[in-house]
């Protein structure tokens, strides 16, 4: 078995506590109390659950890190290097109408550079992770991203209305955190996303690059949207051009 640090083993452990809560939640989501928070973008009862046993699992042994989270936003301790981002359900949208495709997203960032990532799918209990220079794994399993060259064979991810004017081969899944751990894994072989939060994305940016990726660079202090555009790296420039007018 692959040997991980104590702070992945942490955040394994937070997430499949966290997981039991989504799990009863999944079947019964007509009952759950929904609030919108936006036009196309809700926040559940069980969002809120799933943050607070996260925030609570990690603190119990690392108590001065701190958090950027998705429901509560910033939680500053007496640690301000260190924070743990995370997005208690990336896909809520999915969650709440039965589909079966979301996660929990955790990250661990230290000085502005993202350093561990996690990406839990509770429902097929699979679990992609990265640490920095130490590779990325899926079920403890070695991933690399594809090898693909032709843009005609590739397969790409967006959750972007206007994806619809370029030519590319697109699924809309509504996970941006499953879409970019797909892309470390081979199965996706680009990501591309504008005005997306740090929290969707953070673990997987780190999957993508320790699988041997591309992911252009941007602000990770969190303190604004991001453009995102994520490849195998063999076809990221023609990606790019293709995506010119997006």
């Amino acid at each position: 078995m692959k040997i991980i640090s104590a702070n992945l083993n942490l955040m394994i452990k937070a997430c499949e506590k966290a997981s039991k809560v989504i799990l009863r939640d999944f079947n019964e989501v007509e009952n759950l109390q929904v609030s919108k928070k936006g036009p196309r973008d809700f926040v559940t009862k069980t969002d809120k659950n799933v943050e607070k046993i996260l925030i609570d699992e990690l603190s119990k042994n690392r108590k001065n890190y701190s958090f950027i989270t998705e429901e509560t936003g910033k939680i500053n301790n007496s640690n301000k290097e260190i924070f743990w981002i995370i997005d208690p359900i990336d896909g809520t949208n999915n969650f709440i109408h039965s589909i079966p495709h979301f996660a929990i997203s955790i990250a661990l960032k230290i000085k502005d550079e993202i350093v561990i990532g996690l990406v839990f799918d509770p429902l097929r209990n699979d679990i992609f992770y990265a640490e920095k220079d130490n590779g990325s794994f899926f079920n403890n399993h070695r991933i690399r991203v594809s090898k693909k060259n032709n843009l005609d064979d590739c397969l790409f991810a967006t959750n972007h209305d206007l994806a619809r004017n370029t030519s590319l081969n697109i699924r809309h899944t509504g996970c941006a955190a499953l879409d970019l751990s797909y892309v470390g894994a081979g199965k996706f072989d680009g990501y591309f996303h504008d005005e997306i939060n740090l929290w969707d994305i953070a673990a997987g940016v780190l999957i993508i690059r320790e699988a041997g990726g591309i992911v252009d660079r941007f602000d990770e202090s969190g303190n604004k949207k991001i453009n995102l555009r994520a490849s195998n790296g063999i076809i990221h420039e023609k990606m790019l051009s293709n995506i010119v007018k997006f």
